[in-house]
């Protein structure tokens, strides 16, 4: 058997699993997104384009937008954070940098609602924090819930680890040469990092900010658990609407709009990293 029969051979189930698993309800989504409802609420299959006029109006582009920044802000966060974390324990944790790593990521390894619900008992009203600041003898009530900062902060936490293994893994494959050499071209530790260091992890930092970025995007939990109606995202209504009879259509669109900009991240993520990859490749060879 030839090769490259063997190796489409080989893609089929891959091929399979994401005909029936992605594209399969993806293609239904499209259609009950284009559909209209029964008296039971039931979608009606048709070509009902109305639907996506609803889905445009101001107050829905509105939240929509909210949950593009929020994303984009909770990506900034983890970036700073994951960033700093990530270079300190691949250039100073030495034969402990695995063991800092795997520390990272228990709390990670906990529930999403779980983790959720301890913020919830730590910034609520009764909670840890307002029972510090009564400890230190201040007569004033905490509440840090129904905040925007809070909600971001709660992406922030829920995603970090995605962006910390992202950079950690481009900075620990940097040769030590290449960053004693930036330091007798440039001179200062900041100099070097600017031009030689981040140039060089930038794959692991585009990497992680789409980590992060994609499914911050699409979150409810956090905001429905954080926050309150005021800070609500995308992916809130979504769930509102699919739960109330006749809103599955509206539900249906805004997860076409939602994958549509999630789509559109991922290609720009895919034409920012390709001249970096084919750079690194022909790096190698040389």
């Amino acid at each position: 058997m030839k090769q490259t029969t063997l190796a489409r051979i080989s893609l089929l189930p891959g091929t399979l699993w994401l005909l029936v698993l992605f594209v399969a309800p993806w293609a239904v989504v499209v259609a009950v997104s284009l559909a209209s409802t029964n008296i039971l609420g039931l979608p009606v299959y048709g070509t009902h384009f109305g639907n996506y006029s609803q889905i445009l109006q101001p107050d829905v582009l509105g939240i929509f937008w909210r949950s593009l920044e929020y994303a984009a802000l909770a990506t900034a966060a983890c970036l700073v954070l994951g960033y700093t974390t990530a270079y300190t324990v691949a250039r100073y944790g030495g034969r402990y940098r695995h063991l800092i790593i795997l520390l990272v990521l228990v709390p990670w390894l906990v529930d999403y609602l779980v983790r959720i619900y301890s913020w919830i008992q730590i910034l609520g009203q009764g909670g840890v924090l307002n029972s510090l600041v009564h400890a230190l003898g201040a007569n004033v009530d905490v509440n840090l819930l129904g905040q925007s900062y809070t909600v971001i902060g709660g992406l922030a936490y829920s995603y970090l680890p995605y962006m910390v293994l992202a950079v950690y893994v481009s900075v620990e494959q940097l040769d030590d040469s290449v960053i004693e050499a930036g330091r007798d071209l440039y001179g200062t530790a900041a100099a070097t990092f600017r031009h030689v260091t981040l140039p060089c992890t930038l794959p692991g930092v585009l990497s992680g900010c789409l980590l992060v970025f994609l499914p911050a995007i699409g979150d409810f939990a956090t905001a429905q658990l954080l926050g309150s109606p005021d800070q609500y995202m995308v992916g809130n209504i979504i769930s509102d609407d699919a739960s109330n009879p006749g809103g599955l259509p509206i539900s249906a669109g805004l997860t076409v709009l939602l994958i549509a900009v999630l789509v559109i991240v991922a290609l720009a993520y895919m034409a920012a990293a390709r001249p970096l990859v084919r750079r690194g490749v022909m790096e190698r060879a040389g």
